[in-house]
Parts: C-alpha cells; structure tokens; sequence
C-alpha cells in the first residue's frame, strides 16, 4: 500500500463504515452502513469520495497519523489538508451521538459481502469485524475526485416522520394516538442495533402471537412491554413483535443522530408523501433517489 492511516488513540468506540450492504438480507445479513448517512455522505464528498466510501464512524475522540502521501481530510463536513506523515485528531461527538472522519480516496479494507463496513453482530468487515485499536492501519484508495460543500445541517429537533403499518390489528385502539400525540426520548441503552424510547406504553391487542416477519430499518417494534424499539442499520433480518409504523427513509438519520434523553415525537405520513420526501431529500447523497442503494 502506497499510502494509509495508523490508528495512535481511540477515546471511544471508532469503526469503519460506509453505505451499507445490498440485498443480503435474504441471506440473514443487516444492511449495516452508517448509523447517520447523510454525515457520512458530507464527509466523503468534501474529499472527493463518492457518498458510500468507507470512513470512519467515532463515537469518541480519535488520533491518527497519515502515512504514504498528502491528502485532503474532513470531519463532519469540514475539508482539510493533511501531509504525509502529519497527525490530526477527530474531536469526540458533541451536536450527536457521532461524527464521522473522511480521507481522500476512502478506507481501502477488504470488501466483504459487497461492504467494506464493520458489521458488529456478525464480526464482519472493516478491520476483523470490530472497534480500531492503537497501532491499527488502514490502507487507503486513489482519490482525485471533486471536493464538495457539505449539504443542509441535519435537524434533530423535528418531528421524525413515519409510515403507520404494517401491524396496525395487533395493536390497541389507541395506540396510534399515543405514538403521534406523545414525547419520548432516547434511551441510553440504544445501539447500531435498535434505538430504545423511553415514554408511554404502546398497548398491544393480542399476546405475541404473530409469526416472525421480515424487519426494515427503521420499523418501530413493540414488545410486549409496551416500549418503542426503532430498528438501526445492524437490525435482525427478522423479527416476532409487532410494528406500529416504519420511520421514512428521509428521516433515518435525524433520528439515529440523537444523543441518549434528546426528544423525539411522530408524524404520520402517506406512502406517496414518504416517497416525494425521499426524492428531495436525495440530492444531500450526491444521486440520484434510485442511485441511493441500501
């Protein structure tokens, strides 16, 4: 390898991640990808990557030194020039729960499974399927494309946006008034694998005996509980509690983004809306809406 990155401190969990995996999920593997897409995308394409190359997902402080040549760098977004052999720092979270650290030409690991991203659950991808380490080293790719200004600031205060459906019968009259007309917040126990919601009890009709489905990111499950579970990128291909509603692709990231007790309340929205919210939204990949694979 020509050039790469060494991993000299990791204040919090740090992982390689990029747009995901494609159409495995047949096969039982989580789409994965970026747990905040659209941040992703801002800091690949202001160094010139395409929105989906492999970078880096931290949710703490992170110390790196560039090896082999010199390269544009970006954080959150925000380009800089970095030579060879330079140290730089990726500053630990604050506005979110991550942010995630771009170099020019993408993290160069071995694709597996069509991704090059760490999937926990599996133990797959990135760098032997876990958190970097110190002493870590991640080769790089050829860069050379054009640098970008990064889109709109995400809004994490907004109502999150949500298709009700597809287990509407298994749940109580009134269940959909409360997840439309209630606050909740995140709850500290959430992960790549659900975000947990603290709040009212959603009351359920029968008593769990539906059979095991097919899940999508961002299908609000609902144990027997009552408590909101909304489905993350490394979600379990299929799942036995009901869902109350899906939250619209468009709106993934503005939810996922949340800092444990940051609030959340739902809206409800038409399958034609979710889709018109979706092409407009887009754009922030760089893409085309049908260009922007799972």
């Amino acid at each position: 390898m020509d050039a790469w990155l060494e991993v000299l401190g990791a204040g919090g969990p740090v992982m390689v991640q990029d747009g995901g995996r494609v159409g495995l999920m047949h096969h039982g593997v989580p789409p994965g990808g970026a747990l905040v897409p659209e941040w992703l995308a801002a800091a690949n394409r202001s160094v010139g990557n395409v929105w989906r190359a492999a970078a880096l997902e931290c949710y703490g402080r992170l110390e790196l030194r560039l090896h082999g040549r010199d390269a544009w760098v970006s954080v959150d977004g925000r380009a800089f020039r970095v030579e060879a052999g330079g140290q730089f720092s990726v500053p630990a979270p604050e506005a979110g729960v991550v942010r995630y650290a771009a170099v020019e030409g993408g993290l160069d690991v071995p694709e597996v499974l069509g991704g090059r991203g760490t999937l926990p659950v599996a133990r797959l991808g990135g760098v032997e399927g876990r958190a970097l380490k110190r002493g870590d080293v991640l080769p790089l790719g050829t860069g050379g494309g054009s640098r970008e200004e990064p889109g709109p600031a995400l809004p994490l205060e907004a109502e999150v946006r949500v298709v009700l459906g597809p287990d509407l019968g298994r749940f109580g009259a009134d269940a959909v008034e409360v997840l439309l007309e209630s606050a909740f917040t995140v709850s500290p126990t959430s992960d790549r694998v659900g975000m947990r919601l603290r709040g009212p009890g959603l009351p359920q009709a029968d008593e769990g005996s539906g059979l095991s489905g097919p899940m999508v990111r961002g299908a609000l499950q609902v144990p027997a509980s009552g408590e909101v579970i909304v489905l993350g990128p490394d979600h379990p291909t299929t799942g036995g509690y009901p869902v109350l509603a899906v939250v619209i692709r468009a709106d993934w990231g503005r939810l996922a983004a949340r800092r444990p007790g940051a609030a959340v309340r739902f809206r409800a929205v038409s399958v034609d809306e979710a889709r018109e919210i979706w092409r407009q939204h887009a754009p922030v990949y760089g893409a085309a809406p049908e260009s922007v694979t799972r």
